[in-house]
């Protein structure tokens, strides 16, 4: 949504007869919570609320009938008849779970990602929802973080495309439309870089990486017509985002045309005091004037504009001064950018529109996309001629994660139920019609003052409180007598998601130790990672035979994990994130800024790497995974080798299936510059396509490149930066993933 905004007629009409305290009403947002409004005589601080016309819109309701009954209440409390919208967090699915959005990246399939938006829309249309939280598109190149699960991985390209792909599956035919939803674009911006990768703690960083690299997402889903945003808890560059008139005023609306709504964070208004900005009174005229339209939870605006707009504010210690006019205006705005927002809901039009009950999505299709989205999202790291096993394989299925079902739907999953999940036991049995044998052994969690901290929050996680002397013995008993043994191990579903940092992202000490054991059984050891964030693997990675890292893959993941393992389905996922080999080794990705050191040359003890870590152990670049076949790459060729400004230049490189099964090669374009104004990354992704290969088959990949792909910021700050882009060499880089790849050289003359 972009440009002036289209003004519904009822829109003025509402304005110019709102009293101010109903202005304000529509800038509440609240969660449903205690009031679920099943009965009318129900009495809740949000019935009273409701009851005088003081909320806007409400999320978090469980239920069809509950939204109606609230919307009901609402109408009978507002004297103009205004309705609600109900919003929710659908992150990775609504009822039917999908894959983490962290998982659902490595598929690099947007067509795969629209259509899971948009089977998670249709349900949550079918629940009376208008709204939802999502998607979540923030760049993390920290696993320490633990909301990197929610997000679309370390690339802006990546990232950009899939929140168009999200977009457009959230809002389908049109806001109003039955079976869609209004896309919130979050958390803007930068919020997936804090210090530490400390959920909620602040952003430094240069005004040129903002730009290249965390705002591009947003930019993106904006221009695929995204009709609100959610701002983000943290500052960015001293200033709080909730504050940040520059990003979302500036940039955002005035940068990119956006002329949707705006919304806090859960009391991320009321979180300005604490950061520093002033008291209540001030902190909500910072938030009002940057362009926050509604505030979430913290009613602070309910409680300080009434005063604000009849007095003014005059606050010399915060360098503020605000007329009462002013603020009125201010009031207008917001509420109007609300109105318009239900205008377009078709609200204003029919208030029940969305809340009278239409057709539900069918359970078994979604399930079926599900599984489909597990088995492509899963990324197959390391396969030495063990994969994919042949049904009549005696298995000895070991660890945490054999029989599982709640840590499967990972986090964010509200309203996902654990008892959909067909565990990884069961799943096996189901396609091979055979039952594997099953030892638990390996703790999830080793450490008790972690168990009780995870236990606060509802934990999944179960302690197996028996000696580790024992568990082994049964694990290593159970390994030698099968086939092959497949550990199922990873990280609980408490260990990822908002709030959950971690300052060593790897697997527990129990279950390196159990892989370590299994490994020196002498049988074929595949291991499959179940986790919310990329681990290190380290020296699992040369332990194992076969590496899967399966994520946690929703309410069919144990089941798309089948499908692989036993060849029902094709290995097509690639690393939106680069994998750690040492939980040391974070921040990491593979776009890094070129340095003067480590280099070649004399200085020998300055080359890449780490004084204590093998240069041996494994590593996974962004973009890498198998299948079950190899492709060859031809080298690539370019139409021209020098190009004028205005002129288009094709590269083609030809690819080939050389195994015996079918796949889907992910080919990936990569550019550097290695002359510029300022520092740039090493190598910068810039395109990919995927195609499909049967055995033997060569197929031609084509990518269409212009100059402006190599314009890049200047920015000493935000209102200062210029986009640029001089002559010269770029060196474009064209493979399986980001590390191995073959350069060819295009000179652009102006």
């Amino acid at each position: 949504m972009r440009g002036d905004m289209e003004i519904h007629p009822a829109v003025e009409r509402l304005i110019a007869l709102m009293s101010v305290e109903e202005k304000i009403g529509q800038l509440n947002l609240l969660p449903a919570g205690e009031g679920l409004l099943t009965g009318a005589q129900q009495s809740s601080s949000l019935a009273r609320r409701l009851d005088r016309g003081e909320v806007g819109a409400i999320f978090g309701t469980k239920s069809l009938a509950s939204a109606r009954a609230m919307q009901e209440r609402a109408l009978a409390g507002s004297r103009l008849g205004i309705p609600l919208f109900f919003a929710e967090d659908v992150i990775h699915g609504h009822r039917t779970v999908f894959p983490l959005n962290i998982a659902m990246a490595c598929s690099w399939d947007m067509r795969l990602i629209e259509r899971t938006a948009a089977f998670a829309a249709s349900e949550a249309a079918a629940e009376g929802l208008h709204q939802v939280y999502g998607p979540m598109i923030d760049i993390s190149r920290d696993p320490r973080w633990g909301r990197v699960a929610e997000g679309p991985g370390e690339d802006a390209l990546l990232a950009s495309r899939i929140a168009t792909a999200a977009t457009r599956g959230f809002q389908g035919r049109g806001l109003g439309t039955p079976g869609s939803v209004a896309a919130c674009l979050k958390h803007f911006v930068a919020y997936g870089l804090p210090h530490s990768g400390r959920d909620y703690d602040n952003v430094s960083l240069a005004w040129e990486d903002l730009l290249e690299t965390y705002l591009p997402p947003f930019a993106a889903g904006v221009d695929a017509g995204a009709a609100s945003v959610m701002v983000a808890f943290n500052a960015v560059n001293k200033l709080p985002m909730h504050a940040n008139a520059p990003l979302i005023e500036g940039w955002l609306r005035g940068g990119r045309g956006f002329d949707g709504l705006v919304v806090s964070d859960y009391t991320g208004v009321k979180e300005l005091v604490a950061h520093g900005m002033g008291g209540a009174a001030v902190s909500v005229a910072r938030a009002l004037h940057a362009g926050v339209d509604m505030d979430m939870v913290g009613e602070d605006y309910l409680r300080e504009l009434p005063a604000l707009v009849g007095n003014g504010l005059t606050a010399p210690d915060a360098g503020l001064s605000f007329s009462a006019d002013c603020l009125a205006e201010l009031v207008d705005r917001a509420c109007r950018r609300v109105l318009t927002f239900k205008a377009r809901l078709g609200l204003l039009d029919d208030p029940f529109r969305g809340l009278k009950g239409g057709r539900r999505p069918s359970r078994a299709k979604g399930r079926r996309l599900a599984r489909i989205a597990a088995s492509r999202s899963a990324v197959l790291l390391k396969n030495e001629g063990l994969l994919p096993l042949a049904a009549d394989t005696r298995i000895a299925l070991i660890g945490p994660f054999a029989n599982d079902r709640a840590n499967m739907l990972g986090t964010w999953a509200v309203s996902g139920r654990a008892e959909d999940v067909v565990p990884l036991n069961d799943a096996i049995a189901a396609l091979t019609g055979r039952a594997p044998a099953v030892a638990w052994g390996a703790n999830v969690v080793d450490e008790p003052w972690l168990e009780q901290r995870l236990n606060v929050h509802g934990t999944t996680v179960i302690r197996d409180r028996r000696s580790k002397a024992k568990q082994l013995a049964e694990a290593v008993a159970l390994a030698r007598a099968s086939d092959v043994i497949i550990a199922a191990v990873g990280e609980a579903k408490e260990h990822a998601g908002e709030s959950s940092s971690r300052l060593s992202p790897d697997l527990p000490l129990a279950q390196r130790r159990l892989i370590a054991a299994l490994a020196r059984t002498g049988k074929p050891l595949l291991v499959v990672v179940f986790a919310g964030r990329p681990l290190a693997i380290g020296e699992i990675a040369a332990e194992a035979d076969a590496l899967l890292y399966a994520w946690h893959g929703g309410v069919a993941g144990p089941e798309g994990v089948a499908d692989l393992i036993f060849g029902a389905a094709e290995p097509m996922g690639r690393l939106a994130v680069s994998l750690p080999r040492h939980p040391g080794e974070v921040p990491l990705t593979y776009a890094c800024d070129t340095t003067g050191r480590p280099g070649k040359g004399r200085f020998t003890k300055f080359l890449t790497g780490w004084l204590d870590q093998p240069d041996d152990v494994p590593s996974f670049p962004f973009g890498f995974g198998l299948g079950y076949t190899e492709v060859r790459y031809a080298a690539p060729r370019l139409s021209r080798g020098v190009a004028e400004a205005g002129q288009t230049v094709e590269l083609r490189v030809r690819v080939e299936n050389t195994g015996s099964r079918p796949t889907v090669e992910t080919v990936q374009l990569y550019a550097s510059d290695p002359v510029a104004r300022v520092t740039r990354p090493g190598r910068k992704l810039i395109d990919f396509r995927q195609v499909a290969l049967d055995p033997g088959q060569r197929r031609t990949v084509s990518f269409r490149i212009d100059a402006d792909q190599f314009s890049y910021p200047v920015a000493p700050s935000l209102e200062s930066a210029e986009w640029v882009r001089e002559p010269g060499v770029i060196r474009l880089h064209v493979g399986p993933n980001s590390r191995d790849t073959q350069m060819v050289e295009l000179t652009w003359l102006t």
